[in-house]
């Protein structure tokens, strides 16, 4: 499995992006985004930043840590890559949301609606952030000496 990078995790978040603004104004008034999704991005980015961090410092054998068990090692990571591709996916559609209701700002709802679209998309890029984390945690060092500096 080759590393996730960011050019497509962008290119999937804006085409998510432009969609959901074009599609949301015949439906807008009908759909709505749950305030809830800030919270649920949010738990995820930090159970996956905390399962980086533990997984780091168990493939480097940090005192006090259990090895970890590489199939272990391969279903986080392909928890990383999916976590980041969704996140891109949701944070583009949460992004056009917004952009679509910025433009009734003066109304109450929208601006309601907008501060929630923005704060789920301020949550999954903290999701894809901890997801590409945890998939660099994932990877094995190279050499001993490797291992021993790996933060």
């Amino acid at each position: 499995m080759k590393p996730t990078h960011p050019g497509p995790l962008i290119g999937i978040a804006f085409v998510a992006g432009v969609l959901a603004w074009g599609l949301i104004q015949p439906i807008y008034g009908k759909v709505f985004i749950p305030w809830t999704a800030i919270p649920t991005m949010l738990l995820l980015a930090i159970g996956e930043g905390y399962s980086a961090w533990a997984t780091k410092a168990r493939i480097a054998r940090k005192p006090g840590t259990k090895p970890v068990e590489p199939l272990a090692v391969a279903r986080l990571a392909a928890l990383a890559k999916a976590s980041a591709y969704a996140g891109a996916a949701f944070g583009g559609l949460f992004a056009g949301f917004a952009a679509y209701t910025v433009q009734m700002f003066d109304r109450e709802t929208p601006r309601s609606e907008f501060f929630v679209a923005v704060g789920s998309f301020v949550a999954c890029i903290a999701l894809v952030c901890a997801a590409l984390y945890l998939e660099h945690a994932c990877r094995i060092p190279k050499d001993k000496d490797e291992r021993n500096n790996h933060d």
